[in-house]
């Protein structure tokens, strides 16, 4: 398939595959014009690729990865891959655990500012000024 169509097959832009290209994430084939061909796996690939950059991997990290797909049965990427996809789940822990305290933190100031509505909605509003 050409670029258009896998474009259309995953949601993800034609300049966002020739990244992912460019990157050494995804490859194709060219046509005597020039023009990249993609195999139905491809679509597959990208929806993983997305995936982990969706989980705020950065492609040098998605490329290290990968390679755990294309080659499995290789023990040294194996071992690689294996480190940094353990590096990356304690990032994601850590982005996680930050998050959480976020909310926490902006749950105190929903309670306090949910007070403070109820306070000013129970008090009396001045008399209006005649004129």
């Amino acid at each position: 398939m050409r670029i258009g169509e896998l474009s259309k097959r995953t949601g993800v832009s034609p300049r966002s595959l020739r990244y992912y290209e460019e990157q050494g994430l995804l490859t194709s084939s060219r046509s005597d014009a020039g023009q990249r061909h993609y195999s139905d796996a491809e679509v597959l690939r990208v929806s993983l690729i997305r995936q982990l950059f969706d989980a705020g991997m950065s492609s040098r990290v998605i490329a290290t990865v990968l390679p755990c797909v294309d080659v499995p049965g290789d023990l040294g990427v194996a071992e690689e891959t294996f480190t940094a996809m353990m590096r990356e789940r304690d990032r994601i822990d850590a982005d996680i655990a930050h998050l959480i305290e976020t909310r926490d933190a902006l749950d105190v100031l929903i309670r306090a500012n949910s007070r403070h509505r109820a306070k000013l909605s129970t008090t009396p509003e001045p008399a209006a000024l005649s004129a």
